[in-house]
Order: C-alpha cells, then structure tokens, then sequence
C-alpha cells in the first residue's frame, strides 16, 4: 500500500497586500477615531455601521464585464444549484454601501439624513509601498439637501476635525473647487456634453499637479515629451480651445474676490458654469460668517483631483508641513482627505435624483501624518502585571487583580510557568507594563506586598547614581489592604 504523501505545512505570511495591526496601532487608531466620532456627533451627525459585503449590482462602480464583474474589488458568486447566484464583493469605500442603504431604508429615515461611518474597506488593486488592498476610512456625509450650507458644513467639520486629532492650524488647509466651474469652462471651450474629448480634458486636467501650466497646454494640443523622452500624443485641441482650462486652473487670485472674477472670465456665458461660481461664493460666505479663515478653508480652482466623479463642490485637506521622502528631500505631507457633492448616485436606486454631499479621511495617511508631527504616543501603557511566586496560591493573584480591575485600573495574572520570577519581569517589560505586583509566602504571612514601580526602575537603570537609587526606591512594601491605594498613586504620579 502506498505511503500517504504528507501535506505540506502552510506558510505563514501575510497575504500580499495586506499587513497585520498590533496592539500599539491599533490603540492609536481607535483613539483616533474616537476623536473624530466627538466631533461628527458634535456636529449632529449619526453613526452607521453597514454591512461589509454588498451585491456588485449595488456597488456598481466596478463592473467590467458580465463573465468577471470583480476588477477592482474582491468579488465572489454565491452558489445556486439551479442557476448562477448573485456576486457579492467587499465594499470598496463607504459611500456606495450608503446609497444602497439610504435607498433602501429612505422612508424610515430623517431627510436630511446625516451619517457618519468608519471602517475597513477593501481594494483589488496592485499592492505598493504604503499601499495596501485593506485600509481603514472614516466619512461623514449628509444626504437629501441641495444647500451649499451642507458643503460648507462639511468644510468647517474637516477643519476642526484636524484640529482636534493634532493637527494644529497653520499645518493644514481644506481646499474647495466646482465640478460645475469646470463644466463651466468645458462649455466655453466648445465641447458638447457627449464629446469623447471631454474625457480626455478631465484627465489632462487631472495632471496639472504634476506637469504644470505649459504641461497641461501641450497634452490639450499637439502633445509633449515627458520626463524619459518618449513623446505623449495630445488631445488635438486648438491653443484657443486650451485657453478657458488654462485659464481654470490659474485663476487663484490673492483673495476670495480675485479669484471668483478669473473664474467667470475663464467659463464665460456658460450659465452651468457661472451656477458653480455662485455655490463657491455660498460657501465662501458661509464659513466666514462660521469664523473660519483663508488659512483654514480656501476657495482654490487648482483643485483638480476627483472633478471627474463629483457634481458641484469638491474639497481636498491637504497638510502643509514638510517631511523628508525615501531619499531625504523635502516635500509637504500632501492629501489626507478628499470629499464633495455627488447627487447623481442614489439615482441608481431611486432613479429620482437626490442631492448628497460627504467627505472621507483616509485614516493611515492622518496617523502617518500624526507620528510625523509628534503627537501620538510612542507606546500605550500595559497592564499592572501581578506575579506569581506560588501556584498552588493563584486564588489569592486572582483576588488582586480583581481588586485592581474593580477599581479601574487594567490588569493581569501572569499566567506563563511562574519557576523563573526573572521571566515574569521580562514578559512583564515585553508589555510594557507601569507596575509589577510580587507576593510570597512571606509577605503572605506578614499581611504585605511588594510593589515594583516599572518605569521609574528602568529609568534609575539608566542613569541614576547608587545615592538617587536610595532616595528614590523602584520597589516598596506596603500593607495588603494599601494595595489598590498604592498602584493608583503610582500610576498617576507615572502620568507627570
């Protein structure tokens, strides 16, 4: 009989582009998040948690073909023994699950309806530095209401948001462009709403950020060499044609005023374009008069990322302060949040238009932004570790840490084998715990502990002399019924 062949062991790796989330991170994340949460609620806004698989149908945004509707997402069909079940996907964002959701349960909701949702959202794409298929998103949108007062809500809501999280005034600013500016100046330009070359303009423009004026002009007209030499056909536009766009994309003026004059030269007639500039005036005047200044949200039409997905105002967080790249040069921070007016996308479902304006902040990018700036921990505080000198007393380490959690303060058993006390103390420093607790069959008898002050010992291990070591011992000896009194004055005086 032949041997059965033996099954290799699984490796463990990650899968490609995903990564795993430890306890230092993930505690930053989430008080992060509840920092955001406060201040969405702050703002009148309600939770939603949606689910994390939706139909593709519902998703809707990527659906290539019949035979393989999941580029672009993780996507899979539902077994049916009589025909070919549905195709469900993770979600990739969380504004289409909110369609589906405000569709489906619109009757039974406020209008307007405004949500806030925060998750892990899923992505099919190819994996890069800093680019991973899973990522965590947190967005607040209001649903049901065409007023700029929403936009300019949104606006002022992602200002304070960044200030509360860490982000101080100065190191950041929120940018507002129009799609309907832009539609605007498509008009003046002579293209008809079903003109191909409109497509090719929207992603020109979309380049502005990275081939600048003389850049954008070449790749509307005749075309240009890039950067290796190779020669990029251009759209074929006439340098008339290309003037409105140019005129668009270089119409911030010094203030507010100045610049709403150059984007009326740059739209012209256009009566589409001339309804964006008034909503941008709208907002303009709604967060004046809310107190926020040009410093925090700024009217810029050199906002050009994502004109092609919204209907009306579109707004970008940017944060203004310098990093060093990969090869130490000098660069700003960039983009941590993105959002603006999409009415067109309950329509799918509804087929009734309904206005909706969101915005979404990209959390890994604002936690990297936060670690930059200094302002997340270096390492949270582990739990009081209670150790065991012996086994057959784990009763008398549970009543203690019983104690302790009663009181509020986080702690542990250790539960390894208690034979070598030296590795209770490194498991114990592994966790970054404050304090160690060590109870013998002699502090027994006496009615005592011992507390070890963790931090303060590592620190005398550090630098202290043998004369600062007397005065301030790491470990002292206190009565048992002290015990929760003494763990919490030494937790706060580890605060200072």
């Amino acid at each position: 009989m032949a041997k059965a062949k033996k099954q290799p062991r699984p490796k463990a790796v990650t899968p490609k582009g995903f990564r795993d989330y430890f306890g230092e991170e993930v505690t930053q994340r989430s008080h992060m998040l509840g920092q955001i949460a406060d201040v969405y609620h702050h703002y009148g806004f309600d939770a939603l948690e949606s689910s994390a698989v939706e139909t593709v149908d519902a998703l809707g945004k990527f659906l290539p073909d019949v035979d393989r509707p999941n580029e672009g997402v993780f996507a899979w069909q539902e077994a049916d023994e009589n025909e070919g079940g549905d195709w469900m996907a993770l979600r990739y964002d969380l504004t289409a699950p909110l369609a589906r959701v405000y569709a489906q349960h619109r009757n039974d909701l406020p209008s307007p309806y405004r949500r806030y949702a925060m998750g892990p959202v899923w992505r099919n794409e190819k994996p890069g530095p800093g680019r991973y298929r899973q990522f965590y998103q947190c967005d607040a949108d209001t649903v049901g209401t065409a007023s700029m007062a929403a936009d300019a809500e949104i606006c002022m809501m992602l200002s304070d948001t960044l200030q509360r999280v860490g982000i101080p005034r100065g190191d950041y600013l929120v940018r507002v462009n129009n799609r309907k500016v832009l539609n605007g100046v498509l008009e003046a330009m002579g293209l008809a709403e079903d003109d191909p070359k409109r497509d090719d303009v929207l992603r020109t423009i979309d380049k502005f950020d990275k081939v600048g004026e003389a850049g954008v002009r070449q790749l509307l007209t005749k075309g240009r060499l890039d950067a290796s030499g190779a020669f990029i056909d251009g759209v074929g536009l006439a340098d008339s044609q290309a003037d409105p766009v140019i005129a668009f994309l270089t119409s911030k003026a010094a203030d507010v005023a100045g610049t709403i004059a150059n984007l009326h030269n740059a739209v012209g007639d256009s009566k589409v374009g001339v309804e964006g500039i008034d909503e941008l005036e709208q907002i303009g005047a709604l967060l004046a008069a809310g107190g926020y200044g040009d410093d925090q949200v700024l009217i810029d039409p050199s906002i050009v990322r994502g004109l092609g997905y919204y209907t009306g105002p579109v707004f970008e967080a940017e944060l203004t302060f310098e990093i060093l790249d990969e090869k130490g040069h000098k660069r700003q921070f960039g983009s941590v949040s993105g959002g603006g007016r999409y009415d067109g996308l309950v329509k799918r479902f509804t087929g009734q238009e309904v206005p909706a304006v969101g915005v979404s902040i990209g959390v890994d990018r604002l936690l990297a932004a936060l670690r930059e700036k200094g302002r997340l921990a270096a390492t949270p505080v582990g739990p009081v570790v209670v150790t065991v000198m012996d086994r057959a007393r784990m009763a008398d380490y549970q009543a203690m840490v019983a104690e302790l959690r009663k009181a509020g303060i986080r702690a542990e058993v250790y539960l390894g084998n208690p034979k070598n006390f030296g590795n209770q103390l490194k498991y114990a420093d592994k966790r970054n715990s404050p304090i160690a607790v060590i109870e013998g069959g002699e502090e027994k008898e006496r009615g005592v502990v011992q507390i070890k002050d963790l931090i303060l010992g590592a620190k005398i291990a550090e630098s202290a002399t043998l004369e600062e070591w007397k005065e301030r011992p790491s470990q002292l000896e206190v009565a048992r019924g002290d015990l929760v009194a003494k763990v919490h004055e030494i937790l706060k005086s580890q605060e200072g």
